[in-house]
């Protein structure tokens, strides 16, 4: 395949280089196949064509093709030996002797070959098809999925994604993410945090669970549907029974609160569901702009949300219950509403052992 414009591998194309791109199981099997087939008797400059209209698909053909290109080339090092080592030794101890051996056999072993890589292909899809995308305290992260979907992350958030045939899944492991879901009939889109499940097919939504690094262990999961409708269901146990009749239906914004039961997953069979809130849609998504609204609520709620995007965290020293705080303010400027705050309230702000106390006038 010299001089067809083609740079990579074997005449092929480089690889991609950026973030490492979601592959079903699907590309992952038609990538073992081209790898196969071109390695195969019947190699063309036609078949080299139609993989190169197969590779420009998308990022994801590319690395599925990369992938099965490194198990090839890794498998194609193990002698004849090795291959037909045991029975297959003994059966065919005529057939290979004399110097033309590989003549005779090389079509059968480059089978075999195939056959090892298509199982490596499935044997791996798993780690093909699973990403884990993930933001530090004070990130913020826009992922795009293969299907067109796309998931906002919040800071301190950790997500586990997996696509293939049948089912789009997504794990919150905690933290903030709203989901905006390409339509897909035949594909729904599930969303797995705690113990409850969203199945959405064309919407958006948003789900917050407590932060990797968080100490609000207790803190509720929270579904808010900011547009089209989606299902929220209960799951018990380890191995995920789910429970389609308990399933809630919700409305454009609406915020369902849910109780977690981390300590003792496998007895909780229904989320226990706190109440249903419609909050302000703009001030709840204001952290995709680097802000944070607050509208009337106490001092120590407003610090501990300030808390999540910051490693110097606020500390509270005396009752500041009664305390009331509003406003605008940036998720990256936490001193900036510490002192706004210790102006407001007449609080005396100072810094220490790598946090800012913020003590209340007795």
């Amino acid at each position: 395949m010299a001089g067809d414009g083609m740079n990579g591998r074997d005449g092929l194309p480089g690889r991609d280089s950026g973030p490492t791109p979601v592959v079903t199981r699907k590309i992952a099997a038609e990538a073992a196949t081209w790898i196969a087939r071109l390695h195969g008797p019947g190699r063309s400059p036609e078949m080299e064509r139609a993989l190169r209209e197969w590779l420009s698909r998308s990022a994801a053909h590319r690395h599925a093709f990369e992938k099965c290109t490194d198990v090839w080339q890794e498998v194609a090092g193990v002698s004849a030996a090795d291959v037909y080592a045991g029975a297959a030794a003994r059966s065919l101890n005529a057939a290979l002797a004399g110097e033309r051996w590989w003549a005779r056999m090389r079509w059968p072993l480059l089978g075999l070959l195939a056959l090892v890589i298509a199982v490596a292909a499935f044997a791996a899809h798993r780690w093909w098809a699973v990403e884990v995308y993930a933001t530090k305290v004070g990130e913020q992260q826009l992922v795009l999925l293969e299907d067109g979907s796309r998931l906002s992350l919040n800071t301190d958030t950790q997500v586990r994604v997996e696509l293939n045939a049948e089912r789009r899944s997504v794990r919150v492991e905690g933290g903030e993410v709203v989901f905006e879901v390409a339509k897909d009939a035949y594909r729904p889109f599930v969303v797995r945090a705690a113990d409850s499940e969203v199945l959405a097919i064309g919407t958006i939504f948003a789900v917050r669970l407590p932060g990797r690094s968080t100490d609000r262990r207790d803190e509720p999961l929270t579904v808010t549907l900011i547009e089209g409708q989606i299902g929220v269901r209960p799951v018990s146990g380890d191995a995920g029974q789910r429970d389609a009749s308990k399933a809630r239906l919700m409305k454009p914004g609406e915020r369902l609160v849910l109780a977690t039961r981390r300590s003792q997953p496998s007895a909780q069979t229904v989320p226990a569901i706190e109440h249903l809130q419609r909050p302000q849609l703009e001030q709840l998504l204001a952290w995709k702009r680097g802000e944070v609204v607050f509208d009337n609520i106490s001092l120590p709620q407003a610090v501990s949300e300030m808390n999540r995007y910051t490693r110097t965290p606020m500390v509270l020293i005396g009752d500041a219950s009664t305390l009331r705080v509003s406003g605008l303010y940036q998720t990256s400027d936490s001193p900036g509403f510490a002192r706004a705050v210790a102006a407001l309230h007449g609080l005396e702000l100072r810094e220490r052992a790598g946090r800012l106390e913020l003590a209340i006038s007795q």
